[in-house]
């Protein structure tokens, strides 16, 4: 009988936490974490409506500031992406008119070919 083991019961049954698993609150934390990534995800989706980027039918046109101070345009149509750089330089050439646009009083644009800008 010395080897038989005692067990201490008090008045009020098993010690308090005697049953309880120790690793049971991590894996709470755990749980309640991976619900919190997941709650982001969604506002951050629903934030920069990425939900239309990743459509591949869609056309989705962003125009982001670079920390230099530049803008840059980002288009997609389809499957295609296109990133065009803004500047403040004024460009000059050769070329040829083509014709005029006109703004009616509805708003509508209407371009007129030229005469002589027009194929043959």
């Amino acid at each position: 009988m010395r080897f038989a083991h005692r067990h201490r019961i008090s008045a009020h049954g098993p010690a308090p936490g005697y049953d309880e698993d120790p690793l049971a609150g991590i894996a709470n934390l755990f749980d309640v974490s991976v619900a919190f990534i997941v709650a982001l995800l969604i506002a951050l989706f629903a934030l920069f409506s990425s939900g239309k980027l990743l459509d591949k039918n869609s056309n989705v046109t962003l125009v982001k500031r670079t920390e230099n101070g530049e803008m840059e345009i980002i288009s997609k149509h389809g499957t295609q992406i296109t990133v065009q750089k803004v500047t403040d330089k004024t460009l000059s050439g050769q070329g040829t008119r083509l014709g005029t646009a006109y703004r009616l009083a509805n708003g509508q644009v209407v371009y007129v070919p030229d005469e002589e800008a027009k194929p043959k």
